[in-house]
């Protein structure tokens, strides 16, 4: 009896791999699509006509609760105008759901298959969401929908998106004119027509600015070094702080005898928890290390008078809107899974740390309260704050307004 052995190396089996994942994933979206309209006609109506009436000029897809603070001044515009505006949410505690309009009409459209679904069929001439991806996970083009404009809810050069992430939305809306340049390698490398892109402004800062200025500021209390206050705020994935030096950052933390929030990012709390639960279980009862894990990091930002991060891009956050210094962590930062992986240069993010901060490596951790000393009273960064800040936050104050503007000229250029 003879045996017959196959053998297929692993590149070749990789790209099977891939080929299969994309024939059972269209096959399933396919079939969903199909459940959804028999569904619907059974109930004597029709998928299409479930997910909206009638064409609505802008849709709004706030994917989660905190992108409310990147929305609030454009429906707040949009309300000034007149501008009817459906706006999606899967988060049930969004805090747009509570907003009283007459021209905004938010919605929770759940939080799984069912939202992607709607999302998928909806009919309006202009979407407008932060929410990454458009046709590469569930989320896909609907045929009704004229115009997917991304607004960047980050102020730095934009690569930091999974790969494509915005590949295949037509417009995207900057926070400074430097992110252009980089959203143009993209497309030349991947063959791509080039996208409009806008100078906007960034709205999550302007809110910022309102609430920091409402509540005075938080000048850090250079007087009073045993009362300074630290936060840790990573970013997620294998890159970040927590998952590269876990228990090392805290111990060296600790060892300073300053205040220390940990403030996980949100996506950490939804994947990673094989990594916080056992850091969390560690330090309790420990009054001298405080986990934040709020949707609204406002109050820690406030609070805190330095910051040691990574790549997230809440460095930005606390150096341009709080005007107070940071620490960047070394964690050899993988590109690979991300837009940047494309481009053949360093992260812009980290060729301007010297201008906000320093760099936090490893070896520093032993003496890290006298890198942080050294770093709080120091006047050096002020200067470079200031450069940063009108390089990346252009329209400052007006970014509302200005996305507002931009929407009015794609509703006439539709009509």
């Amino acid at each position: 009896m003879f045996k017959v052995y196959l053998y297929i190396d692993p590149g070749t089996g990789s790209m099977l791999f891939a080929a299969m994942i994309g024939v059972i994933s269209t096959l399933y979206f396919f079939m969903q699509k199909l459940w959804i309209n028999l569904r619907f006609r059974m109930h004597g109506g029709n998928a299409k006509a479930d997910v909206r009436d009638e064409n609505k000029p802008v849709v709004i897809f706030g994917e989660d609760g905190r992108y409310w603070n990147s929305f609030r001044a454009v429906c707040e515009e949009l309300e000034k105008r007149g501008i009817e505006c459906d706006y999606y949410t899967m988060d049930e505690k969004d805090p747009v759901l509570e907003q009283t309009f007459e021209h905004i009409h938010p919605s929770f459209i759940g939080s799984d298959n069912r939202a992607y679904a709607k999302l998928n069929l909806m009919k309006a001439d202009v979407c407008l969401a932060t929410t990454p991806g458009l046709e590469v996970y569930q989320w896909k083009r609907s045929k009704n929908v004229r115009k997917y404009v991304h607004i960047l809810h980050s102020a730095d050069e934009g690569t930091g998106y999974r790969m494509f992430g915005m590949d295949d939305y037509d417009t995207v809306l900057l926070t400074g004119a430097f992110q252009e340049r980089y959203i143009r390698m993209l497309e030349e490398m991947r063959n791509e027509e080039p996208k409009n892109l806008e100078v906007v402004g960034c709205t999550y800062m302007d809110e910022l600015l309102k609430r920091v200025s409402k509540d005075g500021g938080n000048k850090i209390k250079k007087e009073d070094k045993a009362g300074y206050i630290v936060l840790l705020a990573p970013s997620w994935g294998e890159s970040s702080i927590l998952n590269r030096f876990g228990t090392g950052i805290i111990d060296a933390l600790i060892k300073t005898g300053y205040h220390i929030i940990v403030r996980p990012h949100p996506q950490s709390r939804k994947t990673e928890r094989h990594i916080l639960d056992p850091l969390q279980k560690k330090y309790a009862g420990i009054e001298q290390v405080e986990w934040d894990e709020s949707n609204d990091n406002f109050e820690s930002l406030m609070r805190s008078d330095v910051l040691i991060s990574d790549y997230s891009g809440v460095v930005f956050d606390f150096a341009l809107v709080f005007d107070k210094p940071v620490m960047l962590a070394d964690t050899s930062f993988d590109t690979a899974p991300y837009d940047a992986a494309w481009i053949d240069e360093p992260l812009w993010r980290l060729q301007i740390l010297d201008d906000l901060g320093i760099k936090l490596e490893e070896k520093d951790f032993p003496d890290l309260k006298r890198k942080i000393d050294d770093l709080i009273g120091s006047d050096h960064y002020q200067e470079g704050r200031d450069k940063i800040r009108d390089i990346v936050w252009q329209n400052r104050g007006r970014s509302g307004a200005a996305i507002a503007d931009y929407l009015e000229r794609c509703l006439k250029e539709e009509a």
